[in-house]
């Protein structure tokens, strides 16, 4: 039975009307006494039984065990291993909701978020960034296991709710060739003589290069070493990389001149972008060539502007400003990025074409959580910004402008930093958020503290088929 064929069916006594979706994708209903439940499985207007997994004195969490009335929007998820199930995957947790109904959703968690946690509205929504549902996913930590028990080897992401890996065979979010790939993976690990010492293969793929960075935390043997390089002569387009401890000692397996190198290119803009495999990118190529050229549309940089990309990482915003502003400073608070970002500077004026050479642009480490008024004003003026933080914001930023705001429409009560006459805030800043809490947290603090207005917000659906919300927003001083 849909919502729509009848209304008025009448239900088992226990079941639950869900309303709407929570951030982790769960169904929300109201029992008759006004208990919140958390219903995994099941979609908004359906009506469902559920088995309680835990109680609370004001909300429960359940699973669904029957649908009674489904959705219009409930589809047949596109991978096998997604589900309720024991030994599901829990890689993805929506893709029984229509990927249009997906990205509604997120849209309504930022609005939601944006309002209760910032008292902000947006004063115009902006359409959503949508790109393919499936291999999209160019980036991943795949777990490896040796299950004695089952005499196999394990490659993927974790069952649902469980530190155990899921027995995957295939992954449509990854790459086809790289979903392909994961039974080979599997033989191959199960075939070295490191098959309990190899507890990760991380995921990188570049426009034209496949990295796969194995973990491990023994030595390899030379047959294991050739092993791998056998399996990259069946998969060209794979490149492997060893990590024998953290992250700094990720290295290529053969360093041979004639290597490809790992990177990805914003065409519009006429940038390439090398990176090492454990360098941040973003996930999904398709969304972030979009995300770039919308960003920069509208931070709309001029030819006479000064422009501060602030966690700018390895430039992926910084060098296309750096085609149409008059000057770009970009800061990131780790020492390699910045380095990494000032290597991609030099290439990428090497191959520019005569006549549109980049801007001056400088790359700065710093800890950009520990801001204060006097580092921000040693910054200079800059006409525009564009923020783009991880998950815990960029709260210190906001805080700052904000204070230097208050010193300026309130002297009495706020002194003057020294060398903040002559220094003024951007007039335009593009915040581009992977946690919709820090933004709305950071928006409150620009809209009712430092003087600006939100004018613009919407999402962008880097992740198809999770609950992660991505968005951007635009705030202009008031």
């Amino acid at each position: 039975m849909t919502e729509e064929s009848n209304k008025n069916a009448t239900f088992p006594p226990d079941s639950l009307r869900i309303e709407s979706l929570d951030i982790e994708a769960q169904g929300i209903a109201h029992r008759a006494d006004g208990k919140v439940v958390f219903v995994e499985g099941a979609l908004p207007f359906e009506v469902v039984s559920a088995s309680v997994n835990r109680r609370k004195n004001n909300w429960e969490q359940a699973t669904v065990t029957a649908i009674h009335q489904e959705s219009s929007q409930r589809v047949r998820p596109g991978c096998p291993h997604f589900g309720l199930h024991a030994g599901a995957c829990g890689g993805c947790k929506m893709q029984h909701l229509h990927p249009a109904a997906q990205v509604a959703v997120k849209q309504r968690v930022l609005e939601d978020n944006l309002w209760h946690l910032g008292k902000v509205r947006a004063e115009t929504v902006l359409r959503p960034i949508e790109g393919p549902a499936w291999g999209y996913r160019y980036r991943a930590r795949l777990s490896v296991r040796h299950v004695r028990k089952k005499g196999t080897v394990l490659v993927g992401f974790h069952e649902r709710k469980s530190r155990y890996v899921a027995d995957m065979e295939v992954c449509p979010v990854l790459p086809p060739h790289v979903s392909a790939m994961l039974m080979p993976l599997r033989a191959l690990i199960g075939s070295l003589d490191a098959i309990e010492t190899c507890p990760q293969i991380e995921l990188a793929c570049g426009d034209a290069v496949t990295a796969l960075v194995l973990r491990h935390l023994e030595p390899l043997s030379a047959g294991d070493l050739a092993k791998l390089r056998a399996f990259a002569v069946l998969n060209p387009e794979v490149q492997w990389w060893l990590q024998p401890k953290g992250p700094d000692t990720v290295h290529l397996l053969d360093d041979t001149p004639d290597a490809l190198p790992l990177s990805y290119a914003l065409p519009e803009f006429g940038i390439t972008m090398p990176f090492k495999p454990t360098d941040f990118t973003q996930v999904n190529p398709h969304i972030n060539r979009v995300l770039v050229s919308r960003a920069l549309r509208l931070l709309d940089a001029q030819k006479d502007e000064r422009v501060i990309d602030w966690f700018c990482g390895l430039g992926n915003f910084t060098l296309p400003i750096a085609t149409q502003a008059r000057e770009v400073l970009g800061i990131e608070g780790s020492e390699t990025l910045v380095a990494r970002s000032r290597e991609n500077l030099r290439g990428n004026q090497v191959t520019r074409p005569a006549g549109q050479a980049l801007a001056p642009t400088a790359f700065v480490a710093r800890n950009l959580f520990e801001m204060t008024p006097e580092l921000l004003i040693q910054d200079g003026v800059a006409d525009k910004w564009l923020v783009d933080p991880p998950r815990e914001g960029a709260f210190a930023l906001a805080k700052t402008l904000a204070d230097l705001h208050q010193q300026q429409v309130d002297p009495a009560n706020h002194p003057a930093t020294p060398g903040a006459q002559g220094w003024t805030p951007p007039r335009r800043i593009v915040y581009v958020s992977c946690n919709p809490a820090t933004l709305a947290r950071d928006a409150g603090l620009l809209v009712h503290q430092a003087g600006y207005r939100c004018t613009q917000a919407g999402v962008v659906n880097m992740f198809p088929h999770t609950a992660h919300v991505e968005s951007m927003a635009v705030f202009e001083r008031a």
